[in-house]
């Protein structure tokens, strides 16, 4: 396995186990009562942004050369930290 596989897969499994969180965050939101809902439903929304930008950066990688992936790591870890970042604080929120 290359470096640049070894790199997908591991940030399609962060990007995966990310989305199960996303989706338990969602499932608090729709039991929460309604006036937290729409704060909750508006920070859920907010991920699945980013979470889309990152998709988005993981595809950029899968389609570019074994030369080029290197280039677009940093984007593509920096959109990640930034959902992560997101994500933890949103869970922090959500308690």
């Amino acid at each position: 396995m290359s470096e640049k596989e070894a790199y997908e897969k591991k940030l399609q499994a962060q990007l995966d186990e990310w989305n199960s969180e996303i989706d338990k965050l969602k499932a608090k939101a729709d039991k929460a009562e309604a006036d937290a809902q729409l704060e909750y439903y508006q920070q859920i929304d907010a991920l699945r942004e980013k979470q889309e930008k990152s998709n988005q950066k993981l595809d950029e990688l899968k389609s570019a050369s074994d030369d080029a992936w290197k280039d677009l790591k940093t984007g593509i870890d920096s959109a990640l930290d930034s959902l992560g970042r997101s994500l933890e604080s949103a869970k922090s929120r959500f308690k």
